[in-house]
């Protein structure tokens, strides 16, 4: 074998020896990706006074933008739309926003003094690099001319009263809070509490409202520390439907029973 050709075979096996003591280099490491679809929900009131306003929460997971841990490692987005036969008036803040680990979505919802069904639509993207999945949910939000109770305080001592909240029940059960201001010495205080709901009961229905025990200085006008008001809801007009029908049964049943007693008195004067 030549000189030559001999060293340079012996330069590839020590060259081949060399790689085969080198280790291997490790492939780069893969954050664990997530194989869940992308949900959500929006949470809040579903029922709002004239003039009201409400927050609302809104979650989401899944899709390339979380990993299975739920850790959040690219955009979860919202893209919000409101829709109702009148906008007018109506206010939805902020319109778009991202969801953080932890962290869920925040808006806020105004309305008008108009009653309608309005719709929180909500578009939740899941985006990481060139991936991106999304969905789709809403929520309905009851317009309501609402129940108004009104009253007022009275600080009947020489000491300021400072602020304290009272409680609104409705047939026994906790419907609403308000916090009344300090109240300077022989001062009064309006108060107006609403309450919206999409429908009441037939019958009587009582609001009853609580001072708190240790205010023992402010009273309502009637001079007690509880405050109610009785109402009455009007149940549904009665139904005259069977009786027209059994009266028209009546009237028709005594016109044949005519016919036929006259029909019979002409055959027997026939026969003479």
């Amino acid at each position: 074998m030549r000189p030559g050709l001999l060293a340079a075979l012996l330069v590839v096996l020590f060259v081949s020896a060399t790689l085969a003591t080198l280790p291997l280099a490790a492939p780069p490491a893969r954050a664990a990706s997530s194989s869940s679809p992308v949900t959500g929900s929006i949470t809040g009131k579903t029922v709002l006074a004239y003039h009201g306003a409400a927050e609302y929460t809104i979650n989401g997971t899944g899709g390339p933008a979380v990993l299975s841990n739920g850790t959040i490692v690219g955009n979860l987005s919202y893209y919000l739309t409101l829709t109702g036969p009148n906008t007018t008036g109506v206010l939805i803040a902020p319109s778009t926003g991202k969801i953080l680990t932890n962290a869920p979505g925040q808006i806020s919802l105004t309305v008008a003094n108009v009653s309608e069904v309005l719709t929180i639509s909500v578009l939740l993207a899941s985006t990481l690099n060139s991936s991106n999945e999304s969905t789709n949910f809403s929520l309905q939000v009851t317009v309501v001319q609402p129940y108004i109770l009104s009253t007022t305080l009275y600080n009947l001592g020489s000491s300021t009263v400072t602020s304290f909240p009272i409680i609104v029940d409705l047939d026994g059960t906790p419907v609403g809070n308000l916090t009344v201001p300090t109240m300077l010495p022989r001062s009064t205080y309006h108060f107006s509490f609403q309450y919206a709901t999409v429908g009441l009961s037939s019958g009587q229905h009582t609001f009853t409202v609580y001072l708190s025990s240790v205010h023992g200085l402010v009273r309502f006008a009637n001079g007690t520390t509880v405050y109610t008001v009785t109402f009455t809801i009007p149940g549904p007009p009665p139904s005259y439907t069977l009786w027209y029908v059994a009266g028209a049964v009546a009237f028709f049943g005594a016109l044949f029973i005519f016919g036929a007693r006259v029909g019979a008195r002409r055959r027997g004067t026939s026969k003479k």
